[in-house]
C-alpha cells in the first residue's frame, strides 16, 4: 500500500511550512546561536524530524525506519568511505615526509611578494588540499604556511578562508556532489557540469580578489599577470574536468594545472616592485628527488581518478538494492509520482579509487605495513565525531525528504517567484555557514531546491547546483572552519573577530553566485546542462 505525503498536514500551508522548518531551525540555531557542536545539533535535528514525521505528517513507522536506514547506508559508503580514504592518503603523505617536502617546494616558489604568496599557497595549494582531503584541512594548513612566510596571523586566516571557496563544491574528491546526487536523485554528471558552469566565473576572479585583500589595489596592479594566469588556468580546468570527467578529479586536476601554470609563469616574469611579507624566509632549493616524492601522491590521485572515471569502473559490480516497503511505497503528492528508494552499492566507488592511490603510494615509498596501518587508524580517529555527524545529518535529510516535509516547505518558498535562483544561493550559503560543510548543506536543502524548481518550472539541476555553489560562500564564515583556521596560528578566542572580518566577503560571493544563477535561469539557459 502506498502512503501519500501530506503537503499541508495542519490544513494551513503557511503554518505547515513553519512547522516543517523546525528541524532546520533547531540545527541552525543550536550551531549558529548557541555554538553547539555539529554532533549534538544534528542529533537534535534528527530527533525533531522523527517526532514531526510521526506526529504531524503521520508517516508510518516502518517507512520512517527504512528511510533512516537508507540515509545511514548512503552516508557510510558513498560519503564516509571516500572521506576516510582521502584522509588516509593525506596522513600517509605527512608520515612519509612527502607533505613536508611539498610544503618546502611551495615556500621556495612562493617567496618574494605577499600577494603572490597568497595566490600560490592559499588559492592553488589550498585547492589541492580541498580536493584531496577537505573538511578543514586547507584552511588549517595554508594559514600555518602563510604565517611561516611572514603573514600576520589574522591576515593569514582571512586569506585562507577567502581562498577556500571556489574549490569547495568539488572538495573531498567530489563528496558534496555525490551527496547532492544521492539526496536529489539527479544525475551526478549533470550536477557536476552545472556547478562547473557557475564556479569558474568565481575562480577566475578569486586570485585577483586575494591580491587586493593582501596588498590593496596597488597589490593587484603589481601582480595582476600572476592573478590572471592562476585564475584562468584553474577556471578553465575546473570547467573542462567537471563537464567531462565529473566531480571527483575536478579540484585536484584544476589545482595541479594552476600550480604548474603559475610556477612556470613566475620563472619568466616577476613583479617590478616586490612587497615581501617577511624577511629571512628564503628556503633552500628542493632537490628533484624530493620534488617527485612531494608531488607523487597528489598527481597519482588525479591520474587514478581520471582513469577510474574514464573506464567507468564505479559501475562495475554495482548492486542495486530496493529498500523494502520504502521503494515506491511513498507517493510524492507534490508531483503525484512514487518515490524510489534504491541503494546503489558500488564496490569500486570513488572512495575505492582513493584507497588504490593510498596503497600505490605506500608501495612506492616502501612504507612499513605498521606505518600504513597507523595512518589509517589516525584517519579513523579524525573521522569519529565528524563521521557520526555526517551519518546523523544524512539520516535527517532522508527522513525529511521521504516524510514530505521538504515539499511542504518548498511549496511555500516557491512563493517568492522569479527571484528564487538568487534565494537559492543564499539558502546554500546559510546552510554551509551553520553546518560548516557544503556536503551537509546539500543534504539539508538539496531536495528543497529541486521541489521549488518543479513548482516554479525552473531547472532542478540548476537550483540544486546553485545550492552547492552558494554554499561555498558560507564556508569562509562557518564557525567550524574559522575554529580550525585560528587553532593553528595562535588566535584561539578571536573567532568572533575573524567572522566579522570575513562576513561581507562572504555576502559578496553569495550574491555573485545568485546573480549568475538568475542569468542562467532566464537569459543564458544554454549554460544549464
Amino acid at each position: 500500500m502506498i502512503w501519500p505525503q501530506p503537503l499541508a498536514p495542519l490544513h494551513s500551508q503557511g503554518l505547515s511550512a513553519l512547522v516543517a522548518a523546525l528541524p532546520l531551525v533547531v540545527v541552525l540555531v543550536l550551531m549558529g546561536v548557541f555554538r553547539k557542536g555539529g554532533l549534538f545539533a544534528s542529533a537534535c535535528g534528527l530527533a525533531t524530524t522523527a517526532i514531526l514525521a510521526a506526529g504531524i505528517w503521520r508517516m508510518p513507522a516502518s517507512l520512517a525506519a527504512w528511510s533512516l536506514a537508507l540515509g545511514f547506508a548512503f552516508a557510510a559508503w558513498s560519503i564516509l568511505w571516500l572521506v576516510f580514504n582521502a584522509l588516509w592518503l593525506y596522513n600517509l603523505a605527512v608520515r612519509t615526509g612527502s607533505f613536508d617536502r611539498l610544503r618546502r617546494w611551495i615556500e621556495q616558489h612562493a617567496s618574494g611578494d605577499a600577494s603572490i604568496q597568497a595566490i600560490l599557497v592559499a588559492f592553488c595549494f589550498g585547492a589541492l588540499l580541498e580536493g584531496s582531503a577537505g573538511f578543514g584541512a586547507p584552511v588549517a594548513i595554508t594559514a600555518f604556511l602563510l604565517t611561516g612566510l611572514g603573514f600576520p596571523a589574522r591576515r593569514a586566516v582571512l586569506v585562507s578562508l577567502i581562498a577556500n571557496t571556489a574549490p569547495v563544491a568539488f572538495g573531498g574528491v567530489g563528496a558534496p556532489i555525490v551527496a547532492l546526487a544521492g539526496v536529489t536523485r539527479l544525475d551526478d554528471m549533470k550536477l557536476a557540469a552545472a556547478v562547473g558552469r557557475q564556479l569558474p566565473l568565481l575562480s577566475v576572479l578569486l586570485p585577483a580578489y586575494l591580491a587586493v585583500v593582501v596588498g590593496g589595489w596597488q597589490g593587484l596592479r603589481r601582480t595582476w599577470p600572476v592573478a590572471l594566469m592562476a585564475g584562468v588556468s584553474f577556471a578553465a580546468a575546473q570547467f573542462f574536468v567537471s563537464n567531462t570527467w565529473g566531480a571527483g578529479p575536478t579540484d585536484i586536476v584544476s589545482a595541479l594545472a594552476s600550480i604548474v601554470v603559475t610556477v612556470a609563469f613566475l620563472r619568466v616574469w616577476s613583479p617590478r616592485h616586490r612587497d615581501v611579507a617577511a624577511a629571512g624566509n628564503e628556503t633552500a632549493t628542493v632537490p628533484l628527488r624530493d620534488v617527485i616524492a612531494a608531488w607523487f601522491p597528489w598527481v597519482a590521485l588525479a591520474l587514478v581518478i581520471v582513469v577510474w572515471v574514464y573506464l567507468k569502473l564505479a559501475a562495475k559490480g554495482q548492486v542495486l538494492v530496493e529498500v523494502p516497503a520504502l521503494h515506491n511505497g511513498v507517493l510524492i503528492s507534490f508531483s503525484q509520482k512514487p518515490y524510489e528508494a534504491v541503494f546503489k552499492f558500488q564496490p569500486l566507488a570513488t572512495g575505492t579509487a582513493v584507497l588504490a592511490t593510498t596503497l600505490l603510494t605506500a608501495l612506492l615509498f616502501r612504507v612499513h605495513p605498521r606505518a600504513l596501518a597507523d595512518s589509517g587508524i589516525a584517519a579513523m580517529r579524525q573521522l569519529r565525531l565528524p563521521g557520526v555527524t555526517v551519518v546523523l545529518i544524512v539520516g535527517m535529510a532522508y527522513l525529511y525528504n521521504y516524510s514530505g516535509m521538504v515539499y511542504t516547505l518548498a511549496v511555500t518558498l516557491g512563493g517568492v517567484g522569479a527571484v528564487f535562483p538568487l534565494v537559492s544561493s543564499y539558502l546554500g550559503w546559510l546552510a554551509c555557514f551553520l553546518t560548516g560543510s557544503d556536503t551537509s548543506a546539500n543534504l539539508l536543502f538539496g531536495n528543497l531546491q529541486v521541489a521549488a524548481a518543479q513548482q516554479l518550472h525552473l531547472s532542478p539541476v540548476l537550483l540544486a547546483a546553485t545550492n552547492s555553489s552558494g554554499a561555498v560562500a558560507g564556508k569562509m564564515i562557518s564557525p567550524q572552519n574559522i575554529s580550525v583556521g585560528v587553532a593553528n596560528v595562535g588566535l584561539i578566542g578571536h573567532e568572533g573577530e575573524v567572522l566579522r572580518t570575513t562576513f561581507w566577503h562572504s555576502v559578496i560571493f553569495a550574491t555573485f553566485i545568485g546573480l549568475v544563477a538568475l542569468a542562467q535561469a532566464y537569459v543564458f539557459r544554454w549554460m544549464v546542462p
